[in-house]
């Protein structure tokens, strides 16, 4: 399966992100606490970077030497409070351990409304330095606090920021821009999303502006990781009930997650019960079901060896299973396969698991790195990490292929995201003459590139590209034209500034170009595979594989890059992985979307591709010069749509 992966990324195991300097900081806290001092800090780092230790000593500092009376840490869910737990620093180099007072872990067993009156105490009384609460319980305390300047002189640390929205819906995210401005609050935001929002952004353009930011790559994580090696993304095709297709993508011999769909969803059952006993069975035999953990062990049909295995689907005994999870994981040998639905996902720690098995696309980019996340842990029982998700294929004799279709293109160009982020950072500057050479290792110097005219462009390119290209690839336009495989002018030259312009509606003509050609570059240069070769004066050059193109590093050029479609690898996969007839539905039901025609266009356009075909001697083709034989082919298209779909309904 590994050969096959549509992403494979390979890492040099530096040890380098785990090791510590001699305060106890590993590599990303160290960068963190360089900016102690800041009022406003987001830092983006991967699962398993260390951002609870980071907040730890950013905070101690803040409370020690700049004037901070209390810190409010804020987690998504209560679970996820045993991350600020007491810890023991002073032993590793640093000069405070870390103290939270059980009175003021709200993350603990009790009321809502005793927590959020708590909240409002600890903030109105001088008793106590450290609170640890919910999201919830920091946005309910919020509106009963009468003033805003309850929050001066207090850090309030916000973990998961991904979780807050700006929209004026959220509670959260209206606390967070009161307090920034009608106080001397400080602000810490941790999130392991590279994406600042899947719909709604976390924070206004304004107010971002504000904070500093840390950024710790995936990248820099994982390849300075021990014992990882490499990591890959993989897809399963399947038509009908995932349950069948399951044996193809199961491997028992490795730890693996299986996050099942959303009940709510077309790939669900609608019976997350029987689903669990179907997935059960597809593992083994079941031998044995501990009624103290809740584990079971189940002989594996591959393997013939025993296997644990946890359930977190069935809410009957899940709070044993969750116990075991969370206090007896001691080894490798603890455990083998955990089933789930909504959980085991953030905040969740089991480092030796080594797939994650997803059903279904997961509409969240943040949900997906979520996930990523999990198996990603540094463990001395694994080499290589793998994420596979099984999709459905369309089916012509299926209702629903406009769904499956939607599917199958978020799922391959959400891959081609997480490719970037799982890449090594790179910088694109203009090659002003012949034989510049790059002033940094990630430095790729593009002879024609265009130059940043405004500080506006420059804060994009250099900020905002992940959260650009998310934009991009989930834009429907560009998801159609990866499908229709568009050619390179009309996804570079149309699509793509398209989307910038109507992100960045404030842009000139010439700042929308400048930012659709880094956006274009990054991509391409992201996805292209590095070779060397020698001349024949023994000289070693490096050489880019681009689309089916060799460019040698130092004659890279702007139209070189604009001449290929960045994401064809997204047609390359679905072409590779998906069956001729299934494929032919895909571009049915796009080409069915082309046009919107009247049922009177329909009727005459039929009409005169009947002549067209009698004229010509072939079908009108949508590659043709010709805006009226186009016309006509689409027509075609939408009405051999619309006859599926009847003859579905007629059975």
């Amino acid at each position: 399966m590994k050969d096959k992966n549509v992403v494979e990324v390979t890492y040099h195991q530096t040890g380098k992100s785990t090791n510590t300097n001699e305060l106890g900081m590993r590599e990303m806290q160290a960068r963190v606490y360089q900016h102690r001092n800041s009022q406003y800090l987001l830092v983006k780092a991967p699962p398993a970077s260390g951002k609870s230790r980071a907040l730890m000593f950013v905070a101690l500092d803040k409370l020690a030497n700049q004037g901070i009376k209390k810190v409010i840490v804020a987690v998504p869910e209560r679970t996820i409070g045993r991350s600020f737990a007491n810890t023991d620093l002073v032993k590793y180099g640093f000069y405070e351990d870390w103290r939270a007072n059980p009175k003021y872990d709200l993350t603990l067993p009790g009321s809502d409304s005793g927590k959020v009156q708590k909240l409002v105490d600890f903030l109105n009384s001088s008793d106590g330095r450290i609170l640890i609460c919910t999201h919830a319980t920091l946005r309910f305390a919020y509106e009963k606090v009468a003033d805003d300047h309850a929050f001066d002189d207090v850090m309030v640390a916000i973990d998961e920021f991904h979780h807050v929205s700006s929209e004026d819906s959220s509670v959260l995210g209206t606390a967070l821009k009161n307090i920034m401005h009608n106080s001397s609050a400080h602000i810490m935001a941790m999130t392991g999303s590279y994406f600042r929002g899947d719909s709604a952004p976390i924070l206004s353009p304004e107010d971002e502006q504000l904070f500093d930011k840390v950024t710790y790559t995936y990248y820099e994580q994982l390849d300075g990781y021990q014992y990882l090696k490499s990591f890959g993304i993989d897809y399963k095709f399947y038509q009908g009930s995932y349950l069948d297709a399951l044996d193809e993508a199961l491997d028992t011999s490795k730890k693996t997650i299986i996050h099942i769909p959303s009940i709510n969803s077309n790939e669900s059952t609608k019976d997350k019960y029987n689903e669990v006993d179907a997935i059960f069975d597809a593992i083994g035999d079941l031998v044995d079901h501990d009624d103290k953990t809740g584990i079971y062990t189940i002989k594996s049909k591959q393997t013939g060896k025993l296997v644990k295995v946890a359930d977190l689907v069935n809410e009957e005994g899940r709070e044993k299973v969750q116990d075991y999870l969370r206090e007896d994981l001691k080894g490798p040998d603890d455990l083998d396969i955990i089933v789930a639905l909504n959980m085991a996902k953030e905040g969740f720690d089991w480092p030796w698991a080594e797939q994650a098995l997803t059903i279904g696309y997961r509409h969240s980019l943040t949900e997906i790195v979520q996930i990523i996340g999990r198996v990603t842990r540094d463990s001395s029982n694994k080499t290589h990490a793998q994420f596979t998700n099984m999709i459905e294929q369309p089916d012509a004799k299926n209702e629903d292929v406009e769904y499956a279709v939607n599917q199958i293109l978020k799922a391959i160009t959400a891959s081609l995201l997480m490719e970037q982020v799982l890449a090594p950072e790179i910088h694109l500057k203009r090659r002003k003459h012949k034989d510049e050479k790059p002033a940094g290792d990630a430095d790729i110097l593009i002879k024609g590139l265009k130059e940043p005219t405004s500080k506006r462009v420059k804060s994009i390119i250099e900020n905002d590209l992940p959260d650009l290209k998310a934009a991009i690839l989930q834009d429907s336009d560009v998801k159609n034209g990866i499908a229709a495989n568009v050619d390179a002018e009309v996804m570079n030259k149309e699509l793509i500034p398209k989307v910038v312009m109507t992100r960045y509606p404030d842009l000139t003509n010439d700042e929308i170009d400048q930012v659709s050609q880094y956006a274009v570059a990054d991509t391409v240069l992201r996805h292209a595979e590095v070779e060397t070769a020698k001349d024949q004066q023994g000289n070693t050059n490096e050489f880019l594989k681009m689309a089916d193109k060799f460019i040698n590093v130092d004659d890279l050029d702007i139209n070189l890059i604009e001449s290929i479609n960045p994401f064809q690898r997204a047609y390359d996969v679905m072409s590779q992985n998906i069956d001729s007839d299934a494929l032919r539905v895909i571009e049915r039901s796009i080409d069915a979307k082309k046009y919107d025609f009247s049922d009177e266009d329909l009727i005459q356009l039929y009409k005169n591709a009947k002549v067209f075909v009698e004229k010509e001697g072939r079908a009108p083709s949508k590659e043709s010069t010709n805006e009226e034989e186009v016309r006509m082919a689409y027509a075609l298209a939408k009405l051999s749509d619309m006859r599926a779909r009847r003859n579905n309904q007629n059975g």
